[in-house]
């Protein structure tokens, strides 16, 4: 079974105005030491997806730049800017923008999560 969901599932918790790194939600998905993943998992988020894949950045603080992306490096900044985060230089300020989550909170969602994706595989 494809990990992706998961990581969609991670990334739609990330509240407007915040951001998480690749390893975070790599982290949070399960995935420990693998952000290249949720990388991978969010180049293939279509532009209809209902996932705020522009919420992930690097550890840095930055926009990972890609050639691959066709120009989806600038609107990624340009809608982070758009929820009120500030680039300097081309970075934020990790401090003040990352996601801070109740883990409480995440377990639960991410529970029911599990529980909605063991249901869909059993009905099909």
């Amino acid at each position: 079974m494809s990990c992706y969901p998961k990581i969609y599932d991670v990334v739609k918790l990330i509240p407007y105005g915040q951001v998480a790194t690749y390893g975070q939600v790599a982290d949070l998905a399960g995935l420990i030491g693998k952000p290249r993943v949720v990388g991978y998992a969010l180049f293939r988020v279509t532009s209809t997806a209902d996932i705020p894949w522009h919420r992930v950045i690097n550890a840095k603080g930055e926009v990972s730049r890609s050639s691959l992306r066709d120009g989806n490096d600038d609107l990624q900044q340009l809608l982070l800017q758009k929820e009120g985060i500030i680039f300097v230089n081309g970075k934020l300020n990790l401090t003040q923008y990352r996601w801070k989550p109740d883990f409480t909170l995440l377990d639960h969602i991410l529970e029911d999560c599990e529980q909605l994706s063991s249901k869909d595989r059993s009905d099909s």
